[in-house]
């Protein structure tokens, strides 16, 4: 499945997450992915920590390798940030009355992606968390 199609199931299954311009956003993901790379979970948010910014949407791409925040801007060009399993340190969930947000600790940043619905909060969690885990036990039994 590709990623926007991944995205796109997430946006249908939770409504309420503001996001636009997927395809687009996807598509700057989807140009950093290796061809040993699996895509095993996608979502979409605002790539900020106010809930007022509505213009910074961007996708959350989780492979067997990192973590992927590809973002394609208004007129041209793209931001992409990339997190190993050995740079995340934790993940951090937020409700608020309609909208949730996410914060992604890493060792050299903070990254928060906000107007999610609030009902996806425990997938986002639950897939995002036993995938870099599953990722730090692979590197670490690798230098072993």
């Amino acid at each position: 499945m590709s990623i926007e199609n991944m995205v796109r199931k997430f946006k249908k299954k939770y409504p309420m997450t503001i996001a636009c311009n997927l395809s687009k956003h996807s598509k700057v993901a989807e140009s950093i992915i290796d061809n040993d790379e699996n895509v095993l979970y996608a979502f979409c948010g605002q790539k900020n920590d106010s809930y007022k910014l509505l213009f910074d949407t961007c996708v959350v791409v989780v492979t067997n390798k990192r973590i992927i925040v590809g973002q394609k801007r208004l007129l041209w060009g793209f931001n992409i940030t990339i997190v190993t399993p050995e740079l995340f340190n934790d993940l951090k969930l937020y409700a608020g009355l309609m909208f949730g947000k996410v914060e992604i600790d890493t060792v050299k940043e903070v990254i928060f992606i906000s107007n999610l619905d609030k009902k996806s909060l425990d997938e986002i969690e639950t897939n995002v968390n036993n995938i870099m885990l599953k990722n730090k036990r692979r590197i670490k039994k690798e230098e072993r």
